[in-house]
């Protein structure tokens, strides 16, 4: 189970035309293909995945802190738009090609974002939280998170006011083990629960987390209303290979609440799995097969 967990091999900064900074971790041979790693909610990109595949597949992980996580500078008005033009900032200055894209949980709609912008040549979407204002998903919602968006279509800036008041790295920790599955049914010992509050993996995500929040509450709080917002990109524009990775058992809230169904058919080139027997935690619990079954859109001359 520990072996999920891999600190960063490299930690790097760049300063953006604005003179804001970018901050990433990178696992992985350096002249690999990119993966860009779109993290969950509030997380700094110190905890990745797939680690120990990267070199065999010839991946290059590369988790970006987004702005106000982390070390990278806040942006005044952080939106998915201005996410999309920090990292297309930062894939020229690096010359990278074949740049592909993982969103986890509430990362999905940023890794969307810089496919909807052609930045991209395929993303995976795992555990993926979905365009949950999409008329199609309300009447799917948790009471709780039908209350959020509804808060957030009144009168954004006062949600993230008050939200801003109760936020903090250890409650969003606690929301998350909440909202986890104790066991798979079967296994007792199996669940995302438990892969969580493992020793180590525990230790890592928290303090992915206490990084998120390092410089405030405001990079997370920002990110939350950006999520939950009518998205600016159209997914039936989407044109560039997109894998849906869910697990069944995933009992989050703030997930796809049909995992992936409605999604699926929004997107015009779409692979959609549904593991029966795995959780939220399946981007870590199927790591290789994310990862190469994303590698296999692109061809390496």
């Amino acid at each position: 189970m520990n072996n999920f967990v891999t600190p960063p091999e490299r930690q790097t900064t760049m300063q953006l035309k604005d003179s804001r900074k970018l901050a990433w971790s990178e696992w992985g041979p350096v002249d690999g293909v990119p993966v860009l790693f779109c993290t969950g909610a509030g997380m700094s990109g110190w905890l990745g995945f797939g680690t120990s595949y990267l070199s065999e597949l010839g991946l290059r992980l590369i988790a970006i802190d987004r702005p106000g996580l982390g070390l990278s500078t806040p942006h005044p008005k952080k939106t998915l738009s201005s996410w999309a033009d920090d990292t297309q900032e930062f894939i020229q200055a690096h010359n990278l090609d074949n740049v592909l894209a993982v969103g986890f949980s509430q990362g999905a709609p940023f890794a969307f974002t810089l496919a909807g912008c052609g930045l991209v040549k395929a993303i995976a979407i795992v555990s993926g939280q979905d365009e949950l204002f999409h008329p199609s998903l309300k009447p799917l919602l948790h009471p709780d998170v039908a209350r959020m968006v509804t808060a957030i279509e009144q009168d954004a800036v006062e949600f993230e006011r008050q939200f801003a008041q109760i936020a903090t790295a250890d409650g969003l920790w606690q929301l998350i083990i909440n909202m986890s599955a104790e066991c798979d049914g079967l296994r007792p010992t199996f669940g995302d629960r438990h892969l969580y509050q493992s020793d180590i993996f525990a230790q890592a995500y928290r303090q992915a987390l206490q990084e998120g929040f390092s410089q405030g509450v405001h990079g997370y709080t920002r990110d939350l209303v950006n999520a939950l917002s009518p998205w600016p990109i159209k997914l039936e524009d989407i044109n560039v290979p997109v894998d849906l990775w869910y697990g069944a058992l995933d009992t989050s809230t703030v997930h796809s609440p049909d995992f992936g169904a409605t999604l699926a058919l929004r997107l015009p080139n779409v692979s959609h799995i549904v593991d029966p027997q795995q959780g939220g935690s399946i981007l870590w619990t199927r790591a290789r097969d994310i990862l190469a079954k994303l590698k296999s859109y692109i061809s390496i001359t």
